[in-house]
């Protein structure tokens, strides 16, 4: 067992926020970090400059979807009819067209010479290409077709994830060693070098186009994609190239010179980007903003770079002085005996960690990391509680040694976490009370032997004490076949009613096949009356110094145990008062028995026969209590003529009915010999049952 003076937990915890800081240099959970990036993104979409959230004025993309194939009648875009669109958009004075299409094959229908001489007329197309790896080693570019790559500049896109697991495109990765050997970079960064008509270069950490841009890139060479905010179109949130693009139809079928000069000042002196939208290219990738098609990815990154790449990645130095600070205040609330405060403290520092990295995103462009610091932060807290935990255990097994010999489990856990109660004396409560007994008991137990008996009780207890417990009562005592439990302590239940009825309802049901075992074994079957009761009672430690008793007392209790008795006089086995069902009449189907007085008692309390659980009563039954309702009310106005009719027409739906039992013998009486005119209608016990 730990102590106070133990400090492996704080070696625990430094070796984990270093580890933190370690995996997160090397990235290790990508998949989690994106995630979080996703949230944030779309966060700074809405909240962040508008110059940085909305699209670029400097990119346009002019896109083939489903409705430019449906009018084109044909796939894919052949390439005369791309010299067209090419030619077209560079008279509409398109500064940089790029293709997003991978030229690498020879075209089988004569296409190629019409392409090569709309591009060497055009003179400023880009052409999508690949960078091909053999595990982490570069091998080569995989560019369009000589007759083509001759004629135009050229920009590999490997839009790929960081995770293994995820999909989802946040970073662009530049990739030196292409850059070193082929002179090759990435499509965007090459688009955005032809539109400024100035050389990449990779130095400092960072990627520099000309005088005016320059992107910070983190360890990995690799800089984040800043997706603008899109507005709601039809179909939910619009496509970046439903924004700024324009339909490859409205270029390629356009019938005259006055056609593509209306449009002309959409792509004049910008970027356009010729791309697939459709389905059937499969081009869609997930983002932090959802799923983003090939070239709309393109047109983002180009964005990103014309802004000099908002989203900076912040530094191993910076990321550790904030983990440090994390540290040291969780390491404080070490220090603090009330774990209420020492987890307020610590939770408290996450959350502001957690705020602080989405504001830090949303308003600065500052990316820093979340998943590691804050797990880290997560097993901190688990350590240093686990700690407290482990040296209060000793205290903690004095109490249940001293005290688990006399009261129940659940008093002794509650006794655990407050050792004050251990005092004599209890306190008012709204509380349900309820108590059991086997009818003729007496006569059950001569028909078998001590040792059959002693069975018989223990599968009987056991099973009514599981259901009991199960529904988060507590057992106060067993006198011999008698239950007594209760409910609303030691844990305040707000729906102790309900509790205590739903035990019940299941008791009941678990005695059939007890019956139905007992029988098998040759024993006599068994009835069992229960009786339940809600309201005001005190509840605590009962008894001497030497000897005390977790229990319950009052009048509520008190009657509780006569109703258990007064089922007798109806035959009805399960019966609760009027209180009882007032507190959880939502919750149970229920039959009005009477009002009655019980032995010992002069006010009068209506009863009820508790049946099921709310509209879970068989049709048989509820059409029987329909029946005797009818028949109580006529019984009620003192007919009781035709409330005899009444309930024997009951007895004609269940003949073992108790209750319709109960009331022909009383209305035969009552024809008889009637009750005083002054009668209240109340039905007066004249023993316990």
């Amino acid at each position: 067992m730990s102590n106070n003076k133990n400090r492996n937990d704080i070696i625990a915890i430094i070796f984990v926020f270093l580890l933190a800081i370690l995996l997160e240099y090397v990235e290790a959970f990508s998949l989690i970090e994106d995630e979080t990036l996703s949230y944030r993104q779309i966060l700074r979409t809405h909240y962040a400059d508008e110059s940085l959230t909305n699209p670029s004025d400097d990119v346009v993309v002019v896109y083939t979807d489903e409705g430019f194939y449906a009018e084109y009648d044909k796939y894919p875009l052949r390439r005369v009819d791309l010299s067209t669109i090419i030619v077209r958009l560079k008279e509409m004075g398109a500064r940089v067209i790029g293709v997003d299409m991978l030229l690498d094959f020879n075209s089988a229908y004569g296409e190629d010479p019409t392409l090569a001489d709309a591009l060497r007329e055009t003179g400023n197309v880009l052409l999508v290409s690949q960078a091909e790896f053999e595990g982490d080693e570069f091998v080569r570019v995989n560019t369009a077709i000589p007759k083509f790559a001759d004629l135009t500049e050229s920009g590999y896109s490997n839009i790929s994830a960081n995770s293994a697991i995820s999909e989802s495109i946040v970073r662009l990765h530049i990739y030196p060693e292409v850059a070193e050997q082929e002179n090759g970079w990435p499509f965007a960064v090459k688009a955005v070098s032809m539109f400024l008509e100035e050389e990449p270069e990779l130095a400092n950490g960072g990627l520099t186009i000309g005088p005016d841009i320059n992107v910070q890139l983190d360890h990995f060479s690799e800089m984040y994609i800043d997706y603008p905010l899109l507005p709601l179109g039809n179909d939910g949130m619009a496509r970046l190239h439903e924004v700024v693009g324009i339909s490859a139809s409205d270029i390629l079928f356009a019938q005259d010179t006055e056609e593509l000069e209306d449009l002309a000042y959409v792509v004049n002196e910008k970027i356009v980007l010729i791309g697939e939208v459709a389905e059937v290219a499969h081009d869609e990738f997930e983002t932090p903003v959802g799923n983003v098609y090939g070239v709309n990815i393109i047109a983002d990154t180009i964005s990103t770079i014309l802004r000099s790449g908002p989203l900076v990645a912040a530094p191993l130095w910076l990321e550790s002085v904030i983990a440090l600070i994390l540290l040291i205040v969780l390491l404080i609330s070490r220090s603090m005996q009330a774990p209420l405060k020492r987890n307020l403290l610590s939770f408290s520092a996450a959350f502001f960690f957690v705020a602080t990295v989405f504001l830090a995103y949303v308003y600065f462009g500052l990316v820093l990391s979340l998943s590691y610091t804050l797990l880290a932060s997560l097993v901190a807290i688990i350590f240093i509680n686990a700690r407290f935990y482990l040296s209060e255990m000793g205290q903690k097994a004095l109490i249940r040694d001293a005290f688990g010999q006399y009261l129940s489990p659940k008093v002794v856990a509650d006794l655990v976490k407050d050792p004050e109660k251990l005092t004599l004396g209890g306190e008012e409560r709204e509380m349900t009370a309820y108590f059991s007994d086997i009818a003729k008991f007496s006569t059950f137990s001569e028909k078998l032997t001590p040792s059959e008996l002693v069975n018989v009780l223990n599968d009987y207890l056991t099973e009514m004490c599981n259901i009991i417990i199960g529904l988060e009562g507590t057992v106060d005592k067993f006198e011999g076949d008698a239950i007594m439990a209760f409910w609303g302590a030691p844990a305040i239940q707000r729906d102790h009613a309900k509790l205590a009825c739903f035990a019940s309802i299941d008791m009941n049901k678990a005695l059939a096949p007890l019956r139905d075992k007992w029988v098998a074994e040759g024993r006599p079957s068994i009835s069992v009356r229960m009786g339940v009761n809600s309201g005001p009672m005190v509840v605590g430690n009962m008894g001497s110094a030497q000897r005390m008793n977790y229990t319950v007392m009052g009048d509520t209790v008190n009657l509780a145990s006569r109703l258990e008795g007064a089922n007798k006089a109806y035959n009805s086995g399960l019966m609760i008062s009027e209180a009882t069902y007032s507190a959880c009449q939502g919750d149970i189907d229920v039959r009005e028995l009477d009002t009655i007085r019980v032995v010992g008692k002069s006010a009068p309390v209506k009863v009820f026969q508790l049946l099921e659980r709310k509209n879970q009563t068989a049709d048989s039954i509820s059409d029987l209590v329909e029946k005797f309702e009818h028949a109580l009310d006529t019984y009620k106005d003192r007919n009781y003529a035709d409330a005899l009719a009444g309930f024997e027409a009951c007895l004609k739906l269940a003949e073992t009915d108790g209750p319709s039992h109960t009331y022909v013998a009383r209305c035969q009486k009552f024809l008889v010999d009637p009750p005083a005119a002054d009668w209240d209608g109340v039905f007066t016990l004249d023993e316990k049952g």
